[in-house]
C-alpha cells in the first residue's frame, strides 16, 4: 500500500473505532511512524482525509456492485448483506453509522460525501429489490426504497446491538431479511 492508502486505512480504523472527533493527525503519525507533515502533504486538512476515507468506501461499494452485476438478485442481496457480516466479523461499525453520530460537528464537505455514499448504498439495494420483485424472487408490499432503507437500518443496527447480545442475533436478523423477501407459497 502507498503511504496515502495507509493513512486512509488508519483514518478509517479510527473513525469506526473512536469516531471522527476521537483522533488527530498526531495519532495517525504515531501509529504508522511518519511525521504529521507527511500526512498534511497528502491531506491538507482532516476534512480532506475524512472525504478521502468515505470515497474509499464508495470505491469498494462500486467494485462490489460491478463484481455481482450479472448475478441473480438473491446473490446481489447476499453480497450486500455480507458487507455488514464482514464489518461484524472485524468488530467494527459501519462508516455511515459512525460518522452520523458526529454529523453535527462535521464540515459540509464530509457531510456531502457521506450523503453521496448513503445514496449509492440505498439506490443499489433499491435496484436489487426492484429486480428481484420483477423476477418474482422477492415479494414485499412497500415501496422498494422504503424496504431498502428498512433492510439497511436493520443491518446497521444489528451489528451494533449484537455486540451487546450475541452473534446469533446478527445471523437471525440477516436470515429473517432474506426469508421475509421470498414469495409466500
Amino acid at each position: 500500500m502507498t503511504t496515502r492508502e495507509v493513512i486512509v486505512d488508519k483514518a478509517d480504523q479510527y473513525i469506526r473505532n473512536k469516531g471522527y472527533n476521537g483522533f488527530s493527525f498526531k495519532d495517525i503519525s504515531n501509529d504508522i511512524g511518519i511525521k504529521t507533515a507527511s500526512i498534511h502533504y497528502h491531506f491538507p486538512t482532516k476534512s480532506d482525509l475524512g472525504v478521502a476515507t468515505i470515497k474509499e468506501h464508495i470505491t469498494r461499494c462500486e467494485a462490489l456492485k460491478k463484481k455481482v452485476a450479472n448475478e441473480s438478485p438473491l446473490t446481489k442481496l447476499e453480497a450486500f448483506l455480507e458487507v455488514q457480516a464482514q464489518i461484524k466479523k472485524e468488530n467494527k461499525v459501519c462508516i455511515v453509522g459512525s460518522l452520523a453520530t458526529d454529523l453535527n460537528t462535521l464540515d459540509d464537505a464530509i457531510k456531502a460525501e457521506l450523503q453521496v455514499f448513503a445514496q449509492i448504498v440505498i439506490s443499489w439495494l433499491t435496484e436489487i429489490l426492484i429486480e428481484g420483485k420483477k423476477l418474482n424472487i422477492f415479494n414485499f408490499e412497500m415501496l422498494p426504497r422504503t424496504k431498502a432503507i428498512m433492510i439497511i437500518t436493520n443491518m446497521v443496527a444489528i451489528v451494533q446491538l449484537s455486540r451487546l447480545t450475541n452473534d446469533e442475533d446478527f445471523e437471525l436478523v440477516r436470515e429473517t431479511i432474506v426469508t421475509e423477501l421470498r414469495p409466500k407459497k
